[in-house]
């Protein structure tokens, strides 16, 4: 159902693409990648690229403007464009507060500006490393205030992202520059399921307040990650690893509907039958077509146990060949169908002191001590601790916090820290080689075992036999990438005292945690996780990393559509 609030424009259910027509009048070299149509824009001279496709989105080719182009508005054959700056390049304009707060208060828009005295505290960043200074931070009550802040954003040239959770390792949930609106959405706290146990879900709850509500109500689960204050925003439409995504896939697999405010200021409900092409972008890249006011997520039966296990594994910063016998098992391991099935999941955590294999199994304690942990621990070093027992689900999503308590604050939240992350993606067809975890361990023997700053090393199974990650049927599309994936690393570096300078050698350390893999296996492309977003990138970079060459065409073609303004931007934005 579509609820215009605006009534703007208005998008067909069937297709986002207008019809390929040639211009009846002098066409406009064009200035924001808009092409053909009723735009009077050519790509011919576009720094974008020279070919128009038929979704009106120039490119730099015939391939990338996707399936045909218009010839009356570009080249078919595609030329590249013209040379300019790998950085995405923010806008250089911003108005005044007093112009954008003057739309805003015609419309009764709840704001908090630089002279609001709660202003510092809504805009102080997750990773204190990247603080912005937004234009103006939008504390709406109602979608109707989401719309207008959007409309008033896109008159007066002010880029726009939404906050959920705030837990963007880039800070773009801040604007990733300084004169953005941020949409905050800590008043959508709606948690409810109906008939069919499918939760409604407000932008802005977290995730530890969301599992315990749909348990609260019907004993019902959904896979996330584990930390309680990360808000379902982000997570859910950029991809929602836990544990438990092997058996369940990811958050962003369980929804099967979101209400949004898109670039004009229309609300709409998207899903796979109406307004596909959205409901195709907002799963996997959210954060440039709109703000996303609610979730509807499809749960399943909270299990009645869960084994809680985990094993600290000595020795393993030694010799740098030993160690990559080691993990090789492991991976072996993670690959063997006899043993490891859905119902597994795994994590690996090290930081040059300590390592630790731990995870979840859904199923009897008694198959897991009898059949999965021996195959796992043979040729191993014998472990220092070890657990195997078997809880609730509640007290399993408890324990996997880190003494975080599962229910979170809905305003106030306050938790912070100061750091440099990269990612990794392992493919299922090109695992880690002997050669390049011995480089790996030989790295972090030599610079992470008496690092100057703390850092660790995450990495999870995504992959392996029966992933309800990976295993998706012909059917299922969505704008995530990452669908042949068998390990995904997280490398992170922090200060352990947010009061201090962030120190130089970190960023150099992690990238050298990931140059250590990817120089050593230089065959492999190794995407990143977009969860795990990386600002050091360029917006190219970034585009590569995340999306394969296909889904990202596709939402270009989207983009240039529902939002030809830019104006949910931020620097790694679709179309930039």
């Amino acid at each position: 159902m579509l609820i215009s609030l605006v009534g703007l424009l208005c998008f067909g259910a069937g297709s986002l693409a207008f019809p390929a027509e040639q211009l009846n009048r002098r066409a406009n070299v064009s200035p924001d990648a808009t092409c053909g149509g009723s735009t009077g824009n050519t790509c011919l001279g576009s720094s974008f690229g020279n070919c128009c496709s038929k979704n009106g989105w120039c490119g730099s080719t015939a391939a990338y403007c996707g399936d045909g182009c218009q010839p009356g508005a570009g080249s078919c054959t595609g030329t590249n464009p013209p040379t300019t700056t790998s950085k995405s390049t923010p806008p250089t304009s911003t108005p005044t507060a007093g112009t954008l707060g003057d739309c805003l208060g015609k419309k009764n828009v709840p704001i908090r500006l630089t002279s609001s005295s709660d202003f510092a505290s809504l805009a102080k960043p997750y990773n204190l490393r990247l603080p912005y200074t937004p234009a103006v931070i939008v504390l709406p009550i109602t979608t109707q205030h989401v719309s207008d802040a959007v409309v008033c954003a896109g008159q007066n040239n002010v880029k726009v992202q939404a906050r959920s959770g705030g837990h963007s390792y880039a800070s773009f949930s801040l604007g990733g520059q300084s004169g953005s609106m941020v949409i905050d959405l800590e008043n959508f706290q709606t948690i409810s399921l109906d008939a069919n146990k499918v939760a409604t879900v407000g932008g802005g709850v977290r995730l530890g307040n969301l599992a315990n509500g749909i348990y609260n109500q019907g004993q019902r689960a959904l896979p996330h990650g584990t930390c309680p204050g990360v808000g379902v925003g982000g997570h859910a439409t950029h991809g929602g690893f836990g544990l438990s995504s092997r058996a369940w896939g990811l958050t962003l697999d369980t929804i099967v509907g979101l209400d949004v405010v898109l670039a004009n200021g229309s609300f709409i409900h998207a899903t796979s039958s109406a307004y596909p092409d959205i409901y195709y972008a907002l799963r996997g890249a959210a954060d440039s077509f709109g703000i996303v006011t609610t979730f509807y997520l499809q749960t399943q039966p909270a299990p009645s146990s869960v084994v809680q296990w985990g094993y600290s594994i000595p020795n393993m910063f030694k010799s740098a060949s030993q160690s990559a016998t080691y993990f090789s098992h492991i991976q072996s391991f993670a690959q063997n169908a006899s043993v490891v099935d859905r119902n597994l999941g795994i994590g690996i955590y090290m930081d040059g002191s300590g390592f630790s294999i731990s995870g979840t199994y859904f199923g009897p304690l008694a198959t897991f001590n009898s059949k999965i942990a021996p195959e796992l621990l043979r040729t191993l070093p014998t472990p220092t601790k070890s657990s195997a027992q078997s809880i609730t689900w509640i007290q399993s999503l408890t324990a996997l916090a880190d003494g975080q308590p599962l229910q979170q604050p809905t305003t106030g939240y306050d938790l912070h820290d100061d750091f440099f992350a990269k990612s990794l993606v392992v493919p299922a067809s090109q695992p880690f080689t002997q050669a390049t975890l011995t480089s790996y361990f030989d790295y972090i023997i030599k610079n992470g075992v008496n690092a100057a700053n703390p850092w660790y090393s995450i990495i999870n199974l995504y992959g392996g036999p029966d992933s309800q990650i990976n295993n998706k049927p012909a059917s299922f599309s969505s704008a995530y990438s990452d669908r042949t994936a068998l390990w995904v690393l997280q490398h992170y570096g922090y200060t352990g005292n947010t009061g201090v300078p962030f120190p130089q050698g970190i960023v150099p350390f992690v990238e050298g945690l990931s140059n250590s893999i990817t120089k050593a296996q230089p065959g492999t492309v190794f995407p990143g996780y977009a969860n795990y977003v990386d600002p050091s990138l360029s917006a190219e970079e970034a585009h590569k990393a995340y999306f394969d060459e296909a889904t990202y065409g596709r939402l270009v073609a989207i983009k240039g559509k529902v939002d030809p303004g830019k104006v949910f931007w931020n620097p790694q934005a679709v179309g930039n």
